[in-house]
């Protein structure tokens, strides 16, 4: 019993000392190195006292990878940032930016550094460092725990990678990665993402390097994203008029390709080019059999260079995730060279806005494999989508052109070149990953001729657009969540709000027919003497100009008045539910109805044609000279005469001392132009020679 004892309080003082603590709870990764630095010989010339332990850390590690030591880096930031950078108040985060963007343009140096554990584990300890790198920031998470980080730091860090996240993106891409982990980042998570990408990267080298389109393909140089259709459970249908066939659809950086599918073999590709500029069209269609639109799983695809359109079906039991997966990775692919058509951009620069558009669609492909607690939007992942969807992506995407144009980079790399104070561009890291890029992969590899989107603490003209445009998306997004909540079912229900909504003009307009038929004499006579002498001294704009100020005057005084009330919300009486057939007789009753206004109009349009064209020569002879008679007044008298005469027409007609005259008048011209026959209408039926494939 005394040895039992004796044991047990020797284990409890190991407890209590942390000799076991390894046991009770996870380690830190950066407390070995803090306490290694902290012991060294040469710790008071390399630890930096403006930075906490854990940038200390990180510093470190980039010293070592650059082959030179804190003090020296720390030297050479000082020689080469502004004095802005230089501040006290932001120089730890400034200068840490400054190593980690220095180190990682090393590091990408190394073929597959992707798959490298130290590389990915690297890039996560950049993020935590980043999020508090002064000495005296406080973590606001316990370092002995495992460690996560947050937006601000991944969208700061991971874009300094190109194949990790793009800038424009890279909030989506972190919410989809962190969606899991309650908004933070985990390494897990991170390691496992890029584990898959280097994954991604080593598939689009065996497929582009294939002998898949190797002919069609070679000329161009195109690289292979993304292929469908060899599965049997999963065709891809492709519809031209009324055949269809089954085939194998292929992606690449310049063009989509189908083959159909024969016993044995596949047919001859064709080819619906997306680099060219043939006005293309691609969206979503839908499909079903003998030419029905029932089910909305395909992508519709048209351009000049066809004689009709072509429409690829991509089956699936529930939802349409794979066609919505196809459509972006197609428009991803247009877009970009959209954009570089616009932008009449060349040569290297070309070759970085496609990677651009290639990565994306990687990152796309890899967060679809993990899966999400989320569901993934497609679009929201690849940036030339985004910009065609966010308010201000036109500006977004002419900031990038400026970006990318050689003479903004010679002038940036003239100044900055090797410096560390801009991050990596996608064109300096494709050889690097395994694959070249078009005939600018060696250029770039030798002295970085490109550099990236993000600078050293300061936010380029590209950020502030994303950010603009960020701002003005919540903005759209709340909106849309207000429209999506007042849109009712029923057609008869829609038609009371409408009728609601317009009671205010309906009652206005009220009121102006009764001054117009002088129910009340004494205020259609006042109205008339009114707005008479308005014409007359030539007032009418600063009446309508009046007008507007007083709608002005009354949204503000509303505003003003109406803070912290509740909002005004609509009160309309629900009409009566109806069942299914009495919804469908009410639309049918619309039908007929818009038919017959349509009807109207066209008999309308009949006789003016045969009025126009003396088809009844003598009503053609009336109108003539009425229309000589109304041109004199037109070309003698000034406007304001004219709009006067005009006004005192309309509004005196039906005054009690005209009224009996008007209404015989208009009883003249309405049997006149009952009397007037329609021209006549020949119709020749379209016949349609398709034949069956």
């Amino acid at each position: 019993m005394a040895m039992v004892n004796k044991t047990r309080n020797m284990l409890e003082g190991l407890v209590k000392e942390g000799s076991f603590k390894w046991l009770t709870k996870p380690q830190c990764p950066f407390n070995d190195e803090i306490e290694e630095m902290r012991n060294s010989p040469s710790a008071g010339k390399n630890w930096l006292h403006d930075l906490s332990p854990v940038a200390n850390v990180v510093v470190r590690r980039c010293s070592k990878i650059l082959g030179i030591s804190m003090s020296q880096l720390r030297e050479n930031f000082n020689g080469e940032a502004s004095d802005s950078l230089k501040h006290p108040s932001n120089l730890a985060r400034n200068f840490l930016e400054y190593c980690c963007f220095r180190a990682l343009a090393l590091s990408i140096r190394e073929t597959g550094y992707l798959d490298d554990k130290k590389f990915r584990r690297l890039t996560f300890d950049m993020m935590v460092a980043w999020e508090f790198a002064a000495a005296a920031s406080k973590p606001f998470h316990n370092m002995d725990e495992d460690v996560s980080v947050g937006i601000e730091a991944f969208s700061r860090i991971a874009p300094a990678v190109p194949i990790i996240a793009n800038m424009i993106v890279s909030d989506y891409i972190f919410e989809v990665l962190a969606a899991s982990t309650s908004g933070r980042l985990h390494f897990f998570v991170f390691d496992k993402y890029l584990s898959g990408l280097e994954r991604a990267m080593r598939k689009l080298k065996s497929q582009s390097e294939s002998s898949l389109l190797y002919s069609l393909r070679s000329e161009r140089g195109e690289k292979i994203l993304e292929v469908d259709g060899t599965v049997t459970s999963q065709p891809v249908l492709e519809h031209v008029g009324i055949s269809t066939w089954p085939g194998r659809l292929t992606l690449t950086d310049h063009a989509l390709y189908f083959e159909a599918l024969r016993v044995v073999s596949y047919d001859k590709a064709k080819v619906y080019d997306l680099a060219d500029d043939l006005k293309q069209v691609v969206r979503p269609e839908l499909t079903g059999p003998w030419g029905t639109r029932l089910f909305d799983k395909a992508v519709f695809y048209k351009s000049i260079s066809l004689s009709e359109p072509v429409v690829m079906e991509f089956p699936e039991l529930k939802g349409h995730t794979r066609r919505d997966y196809w459509l972006a990775i197609i428009r991803e692919v247009l877009y970009a060279h959209r954009f570089r058509r616009k932008f009449e951009i060349s040569s290297l620069e070309k070759d970085e806005v496609l990677l651009k558009a290639i990565f994306g669609i990687l990152r796309l492909q890899v967060l679809e494999e993990m899966g999400s607690a989320i569901p993934v939007s497609c679009e929201a992942l690849l940036m030339f989508n985004v910009c065609d969807q966010l308010p201000g992506g036109d500006l977004i995407l002419e900031k990038l052109a400026n970006m990318s144009t050689m003479r903004e980079l010679d002038h940036t790399n003239s100044a900055k070149s090797g410096s560390g104070m801009y991050s990596i561009s996608a064109l300096a890291i494709a050889s690097n990953l395994g694959f070249a890029s078009g005939t600018s992969s060696s250029v770039a590899s030798e002295a970085g001729l490109f550099v990236g989107e993000i600078a050293v603490g300061e936010r380029t003209p590209l950020e502030k657009a994303v950010e603009e445009a960020r701002s003005s998306y919540k903005k759209v997004v709340h909106a849309q969540s207000t429209i999506d909540g007042v849109k009712v079912d029923g057609i008869d229900t829609n038609l009371a709000v409408m009728k609601e909504l317009l009671s205010p003009l309906t009652e206005v307009g009220n009121w102006l027919l009764s001054l117009l038929y002088w129910e009340d004499y004494l205020k259609s006579s006042a109205f008339c003497l009114v707005f008479t002498y308005i014409i007359w001294r030539g007032w009418l704009g600063y009446a309508f100009a009046i007008l507007l100020i007083f709608f002005a005057v009354f949204m503000l005084v509303t505003r003003c008045c109406g803070q912290g009330k509740p909002g005004y919300e609509l009160k309309v009486i629900a009409p009566p539910v109806m069942n299914t057939m009495e919804q469908l007789l009410a639309v049918q009753n619309v039908i007929s109805q818009a038919e017959e206004v349509i009807q109207d109009g066209n008999v309308a349009l009949l006789k003016c044609r045969a009025l126009l064209l003396s088809i009844f020569p003598q009503a053609t002879e009336k109108i003539a000279i009425a229309l000589l008679a109304m041109a004199l007044p037109l070309a003698l008298l000034p406007v304001k005469y004219i709009v006067l005469l005009a006004f005192l027409e309309t509004f005196t007609k039906y005054s009690p001392l005209r009224r009996e005259s008007t209404e015989r008048w208009m009883r003249r011209l309405r049997e006149w132009w009952f009397s007037i026959p329609a021209a006549p209408v020949v119709l020749e039926r379209v016949k349609e020679d398709k034949k069956k494939k």
